[in-house]
């Protein structure tokens, strides 16, 4: 009884602010409605995590918060007296990189050899579908050239660590997808800076091979010191290994709070149609790579993983490359958008596939 007292209170107070937020949007006052709908988003993520079905969103919920206050309050998410908070993006990154290789094996790589096919599969689909797609996308809704680069960027970036925990809770097969996240992150220095070339030159100059060490230093460098961490220290400071991944997820907070201040006007300008071409370009995205394995005669849980390995880009990743062009508050957009948006779709996907099998 005491607990489901507990769990109406937990879904009664979000309603409460919500209302408080629509009263004070009609009365125009400004700072009162950031507050509000911070603290509804973070009301709901507290309810949430006390459904087991729902728990997943919790996160994805605490970043829409954080977002609000950047969009309500950019400057507070810009500097910190004289230091900008953009400088730590590359460090950010760097760390979630190293966190990914301290997960990473050998033997994860002996997969390749043993089981090519998905993974050939899966890295031809993800470098070809989603580039296409996200060319597509910003040529038919004419968005300003810098913020069409940024949705093409998106498509041109390897998956990250986030299609790897959705493959696990959609019971779909996790082995492929770890190796097709490793493979496609080491092909990125010289897929994505080639495909943005191709695909985004004409919206924005691309310097190949200030992309290509970019990249680099951003990704193949940290996941290789995470490798020796894995193999060297691993085991002996357990305290590190619990830590990387909570780091990791506040990082990833931080990195689409300080890209959404620094392009909160522009982000007004294109908010909305932005969100949908993000959208699309996701679900997309998870369809075509679904029924890619189903043409290749994979079965069901190698087609999950293919269409969850498709769908979901390694946002972080364009953002540092935003980052390094000088570009974050336009280029940086579109990955600041899909972040948050592909976690949504994500989970409930995974969640969906989860109850099917």
């Amino acid at each position: 009884m005491t607990r489901r007292i507990l769990f109406s209170w937990f879904y009664f107070v979000p309603i409460i602010i919500f209302i408080g937020f629509i009263y004070f949007l009609h009365l125009g006052y400004y700072s009162f409605e950031g507050w509000l709908l911070t603290g509804f988003f973070i009301s709901v993520a507290i309810a949430f995590r006390s459904s087991p079905i729902l728990k997943g969103f919790s996160y994805t919920l605490v970043i829409l918060a954080a977002v609000s206050l950047a969009m309500y309050f950019p400057a507070y998410f810009q500097k910190l007296g004289d230091f900008k908070l953009s400088s730590l993006i590359l460090p950010l990154l760097q760390i979630i990189m190293f966190g990914m290789g301290t997960e990473l094996s050998i033997k994860d790589f002996g997969n390749v050899l043993k089981k090519p096919k998905g993974i050939i599969i899966g890295i031809l689909c993800h470098y070809t579908i989603m580039p296409v797609l996200g060319f597509t996308l910003a040529s038919i809704f004419r968005f300003p050239k810098e913020i069409a680069a940024g949705i093409i960027l998106v498509g041109c970036c390897p998956s990250g660590l986030a299609s790897n925990v959705m493959s696990f809770l959609a019971r779909a097969n996790l082995a492929l997808s770890i190796s097709v996240t490793a493979v496609s992150t080491l092909l990125a220095p010289f897929l994505t800076p080639m495909l943005m070339r191709l695909l985004g030159g004409e919206f924005i100059e691309i310097h190949f091979w200030a992309m290509v060490w970019d990249i680099m230093k951003i990704v193949i460098l940290p996941i290789t010191a995470g490798l020796v961490f894995h193999y060297v220290v691993r085991g002996r400071f357990s305290f590190i290994d619990k830590a990387l991944p909570k780091i990791s997820m506040a990082g990833i907070a931080l990195i689409i709070v300080v890209i959404t201040a620094a392009g909160r006007d522009s982000l007004l300008q294109v908010g909305l149609k932005l969100i949908l071409v993000t959208f699309i370009q996701n679900l997309t995205g998870y369809f075509l790579g679904y029924w890619s394995g189903r043409l290749f005669r994979m079965n069901e849980k190698d087609c999950r993983t293919i269409s969850l390995e498709v769908g979901m880009q390694n946002g972080g990743l364009a953002s540092g490359i935003a980052l390094t062009m000088g570009k974050l508050a336009t280029v940086g957009l579109a990955p600041a958008v899909f972040g948050p948006t592909m976690n949504i779709t994500g989970s409930s996907l995974a969640t969906w596939w989860h109850k099917k099998l």
